[in-house]
């Protein structure tokens, strides 16, 4: 970590107050931090939430990531989450443990990355907790407003709906992979690295789509492309079943041949890039930003060209070893 004043020597309140300097809070973030708790508005009447958490060393090294690729991380994850219910990101609150030795300056980036993150997807952090932890930890809730639209569910798919995905599965887990490896620093490397420690999300993709978009289910990729249809098809009775040849990434080829790793595994069973799936009602061009990968019938569970895929569907917080 970085060197100069530490927490423990600024203090609790100070480090607060230099915290929310100079912030400005989005519009329906009535009242903000200094008060008991932070008043959001509900413009619809109603709000859609979520909660995370990441932990030091199970989610995210310090050795991997830098504070402000952490912060942004942290808010990424929760806002796709928001943004998969269509609902746009409004407020966010950010509970933070960390060691008493820890830099006043690695705090400083963390915060800059949770609020560049939550600039970047329409909100603000609107107050949040700090305690004393014997590692770091981060625990993010995040409010959202579905702007009178009705949620978009994992239980809408219908047979005969064209599945499509927004963003680029499998990047996050290429650059997991170059990370284990010891290989993050060669020149291939750097675009599935830097993929790994700050998921970019395309709220737009979601946010800009229109009522006669013909969308039927809608998830976050968080735990793999296989994984999170396999919700959608349990939630909605139906089977999924992908195209391999449409999940294919350029980018992935030269890092798959220097780590000796597969490309369709990575997109199907990596999650941490935060692309959104979704199944589209069919005979209907796809809306911009999205690419179809699949199809939708009758039956149960998800196949890939036809048939089932051997080995994990993807993360699982109490079975998997490791993960960052």
């Amino acid at each position: 970590m970085n060197s100069g004043p530490t927490v423990r020597e600024l203090g609790e309140f100070a480090l607060i107050a230099r915290i929310n300097r100079g912030r400005v809070q989005a519009p329906d973030v009535l009242v903000g931090p200094g008060d008991d708790a932070a008043v959001v508005g509900a413009p619809s009447g109603r709000f859609v939430v979520t909660t995370d958490m990441l932990v030091q060393d199970r989610h995210f090294r310090l050795d991997w990531s830098g504070p402000g690729d952490i912060g942004r991380k942290a808010i990424a994850q929760n806002a796709a989450d928001v943004v998969a219910m269509g609902a746009v990101p409004t407020a966010f609150v950010v509970a933070l443990g960390c060691p008493a030795d820890t830099p006043v300056a690695f705090v400083d980036e963390l915060a800059d990355g949770l609020w560049a993150e939550a600039r970047r997807a329409g909100g603000s952090i609107a107050g949040g907790d700090l305690v004393r932890s014997p590692l770091l930890v981060l625990s993010v809730t995040a409010f959202g407003d579905p702007a009178g639209r009705e949620p978009v569910l994992r239980s809408g798919a219908r047979p005969g709906d064209v599945v499509a995905v927004a963003g680029v599965p499998g990047r996050s887990a290429a650059g997991l992979a170059a990370f284990v490896a010891g290989r993050a620093d060669e020149p291939e490397m750097i675009d599935v690295v830097a993929a790994h420690r700050v998921p970019r999300p395309p709220y737009r993709a979601v946010l800009d789509l229109v009522a006669d978009s013909g969308i039927h289910a809608l998830t976050d990729v968080s735990d793999g492309l296989l994984a999170d249809l396999g919700h959608i098809a349990e939630l909605s009775g139906v089977a999924v079943d992908l195209d391999s040849a449409t999940l294919r990434d350029p980018l992935l080829d030269p890092v798959a041949a220097a780590l000796g790793g597969e490309p369709l595994a990575w997109a199907l069973r990596g999650g941490e890039d935060h692309a959104f799936a979704a199944t589209f009602e069919p005979n209907r061009p796809l809306p911009p930003g999205w690419r179809a990968i699949g199809s939708v019938g009758p039956g149960h569970g998800v196949t890939v060209d036809g048939a089932a895929w051997s080995g994990s569907a993807g993360w699982e917080s109490f079975s998997a070893e490791t993960g960052e």
